[in-house]
């Protein structure tokens, strides 16, 4: 007497809808120019209103003396590494502008982010420092400093605080977003800049 077995379809259904299950993505020296493009468009502009949106977030681990991350400082230098002075400053003015609509334009952070942008490219373009993790936080702790230096001068220049209370303040600011933004600065440099290399790979083939 045969015993019948009811496992055997099940596991067939289970194979053919698992393999059904399975979505093919072809790669990207096949896609469309146009679409890579697309995609290239929108994984950078995606990653401009992320970290628009990290700005005023302020999760464990990154805040510091009240301070967080300067995100937006962080994918200017990641932009600018790779690309002419004129490329670097212009997103960091693009970026401030955004920054600026966010907080205030009083004083506006286009100048700081725009010099940030155009002395990051000047760094790589003269190649004093290698393209590194390391690397990447340096000129990101440098380029915080800069940046926060540039914004008290122009809250000094404005002259509706005192200057010494400016300046007391800001050096705290600079040294916690210096310290922030230089220890978050691989998470949002290296996959930007793997995605940006692996396309710029594929325009030049």
């Amino acid at each position: 007497m045969k015993i019948p077995v009811f496992g055997g379809s099940k596991q067939k259904k289970s194979k053919s809808s698992g393999r059904k299950s399975q979505i093919k993505i072809q790669p990207l020296n096949r896609w469309h120019p146009r679409t890579r493009q697309l995609v290239d468009w929108t994984v950078t502009v995606g990653s401009v209103l992320l970290c628009l949106l990290m700005l005023p977030s302020r999760l464990p681990g990154m805040e510091l003396l009240g301070i967080g991350p300067n995100w937006l400082l962080i994918w200017v230098v990641a932009w600018s590494v790779k690309r002419s002075v004129f490329a670097g400053a212009l997103a960091g003015i693009v970026l401030g502008l955004l920054q600026d609509a966010l907080t205030s334009p009083n004083p506006t952070h286009a100048v700081t982010l725009g010099i940030v942008g155009m002395l990051t490219g000047l760094i790589q373009k003269q190649r004093f420092i290698q393209e590194d993790f390391i690397s990447i936080a340096l000129i990101v702790f440098v380029m915080a400093f800069v940046a926060e230096t540039i914004f008290g001068l122009e809250l000094t220049l404005m002259g509706d605080r005192k200057t010494e209370y400016i300046w007391a303040y800001y050096q705290r600011v600079a040294l916690a977003s210096a310290i922030l933004s230089s220890l978050w600065a691989p998470v949002v440099y290296y996959p930007l800049n793997r995605w940006w290399q692996q396309i710029k790979f594929l325009e030049q083939s």
